[in-house]
């Protein structure tokens, strides 16, 4: 098996949240015009950056990429499954991605950045990082994880009440020696 199928098939397919089946025919009238790769994903994460509104509000577990495009409205797993689904449904292999995403270099928001997602597509042979959340090119990524989608990369697992009590990450800057 090359290379390519060993590390990419999986993600051109169906995942839990990412219905590649689901509305194709809205991503290919949306992006199939533009010249294949890297237009195209820019174009996706404009896109869902424009039409998705974020609230921590509208996060729920059950939510799907074809929830996402109905609803208009998301955190930021949300908006990496809708761009994650239209690129797998155009044949742009992506994969979700989770990590830390500090404030460095970049405005602070009113609460300061914590856990977070973004994905990766893959494009001249390796995987690049896209974030259709923060259009604004981000340092100080902090990856954990990469999978399918949220599925398998849950930030805890647990049976029964579990009560989150405190969480903080802290990046800060590092001046090149």
């Amino acid at each position: 098996m090359n290379e390519f199928l060993r590390s990419c098939f999986g993600y051109l397919l169906n995942s839990r949240y990412c219905e590649v089946d689901r509305l194709s025919n809205i991503a290919v009238e949306l992006f199939g015009h533009l010249k294949l790769g890297w237009s195209r994903v820019h174009a996706i994460c404009g896109w869902v950056n424009w039409k998705v509104a974020f609230g921590y509000q509208h996060a729920r577990s059950s939510k799907t990429a074809l929830d996402v495009f109905t609803e208009r409205t998301g955190v930021c797993r949300d908006f990496q499954h809708l761009a994650v689904r239209f690129c797998r449904a155009l044949n742009i292999p992506a994969r979700y991605a989770t990590g830390h995403l500090g404030d460095i270099g970049v405005p602070p928001e009113p609460t300061p950045m914590d856990f977070s997602a973004w994905f990766e597509v893959y494009l001249q042979n390796r995987w690049w990082t896209f974030d259709a959340r923060h259009i604004q090119p981000r340092i100080g990524r902090v990856l954990m994880a990469t999978g399918r989608d949220a599925s398998d990369l849950a930030i805890t697992t647990s049976f029964g009440i579990a009560n989150l009590t405190g969480f903080s990450v802290v990046t800060e800057e590092v001046s090149a020696v």
